[in-house]
């Protein structure tokens, strides 16, 4: 390529890797879905993945060079619960006008590699677990099957040296952040105000708990983006999307996760879910936190996810502006009473899918991936 030419922009990536030339011999139609920070783009039997170029206060996008370390920080952190299903990473490359991918391994070519992405195999829809929630289609034995995979990850997966008071001071700013942006006059969520107060409080009161486990250890390199919608119910289960671009947002209580997985289950439509995960969770890795503490956990994820429907409304050019305000209310709600059953007696109860309300819908996202 002349030194002169100057490099495509990102409509003119898009524009190539959404046509049939950048999925020659894949079969089938080429579909694209954006989300928060990347572009996938779907074809036949294969997924490709662009990173956008941005910057935001937890990840950073917005160079070449940081696109590739994340893509191939990818590959690596998500072969631990995907294995097969991340395959490679590619160099998009511009020569004389045209673009091609190579492997990563290719290099150096002639062209100029003007963007990188992550090469996956695709999944079947139907079986991903948002969907088998859905369709009223996920069983107990869906759900052991996955605990068998997660308590094997978490039972191998190294521990992580933070301070005890590091890590109660990680919730606590993440809490400053939610006030930032549920207490923006422009919202007029009921209840937010309260609900921050609450946890706050609950944070204190169960401080002592929170750092015992940092202390013991408990805390891990997890996944640290645990939804149902990355859960794939294969035989066995596979999980994807972990968090490759923020390894503080990766170190997690065990606990937190599972908590984070059965809130989003229930706010899909299966709330007998989070008992089962807690359960298992606790006997296979012989250990039980209080439920305090998972209900504290549930609080502050309800509280993020919140937050991040409402981030959605502070971009440019929000997508879908009007699904972000309900949605941001159903989950301050859902704090509430997690909060409301802090410190409350009695087991937790496992419910059986019969007992479970009907779907209600999908969960929305984090800033999407």
């Amino acid at each position: 390529m002349s030194p002169i030419e100057q490099s495509p922009e990102l409509e003119a990536k898009l524009q190539f890797l959404q046509s049939a030339a950048a999925h020659a011999g894949s079969g089938g139609p080429v579909e694209s879905i954006e989300t928060h920070m990347s572009w996938i783009i779907l074809a036949g039997d294969r997924v490709l993945k662009l990173k956008k170029p941005v910057r935001h206060a937890f990840l950073d996008f917005s160079t070449l060079q940081a696109r590739e370390f994340y893509c191939r920080e990818e590959l690596r952190l998500n072969a631990r619960l995907a294995p097969g299903v991340y395959l490679d990473v590619l160099a998009l490359q511009w020569h004389d006008g045209t673009f091609s991918l190579l492997p990563a391994q290719r290099l150096p070519a002639q062209g100029q590699t003007v963007d990188w992405l992550v090469l996956m195999r695709r999944l079947p829809a139907r079986h991903m677990l948002d969907q088998r929630i859905a369709s009223g289609e996920v069983t107990p034995a869906d759900i052991d099957a996955l605990l068998a995979v997660l308590v094997d990850f978490y039972g191998h997966a190294p521990a992580v040296a933070v301070e005890p008071m590091e890590y109660l001071q990680r919730l606590q700013r993440e809490q400053q952040t939610n006030r930032q942006v549920l207490l923006d006059r422009r919202w007029q969520l009921p209840g937010s105000a309260q609900a921050l107060d609450r946890l706050d409080a609950a944070l204190r009161d169960q401080a002592p708990a929170l750092q015992a486990r940092a202390a013991q250890g408990r805390v891990l390199d997890g996944h640290g983006d645990l939804r149902p919608e990355h859960v794939c119910l294969l035989k066995p289960p596979v999980v994807i999307d972990c968090l490759e671009f923020n390894s503080a947002l990766r170190q997690v209580d065990p606990f937190d996760e599972m908590g984070y997985l059965g809130l989003e289950c229930e706010m899909a439509g299966a709330p007998w879910i989070a008992a089962q995960l807690f359960e298992g969770c606790a006997a296979a890795l012989d250990d039980r936190p209080g439920l305090s503490l998972l209900h504290l956990y549930t609080a502050q994820r309800a509280l993020l996810r919140a937050r991040l429907a409402l981030a959605h409304l502070l971009d440019a050019v929000p997508r879908t502006p009007e699904r972000w305000p309900a949605r941001a209310q159903r989950y301050i709600e859902r704090a509430t009473t997690a909060l409301d059953s802090i410190g409350a007696p009695g087991p937790m109860r496992i419910e059986t899918p019969a007992q479970a309300p009907g779907p209600s819908g999908r969960a929305p996202g984090r800033p999407d991936r």
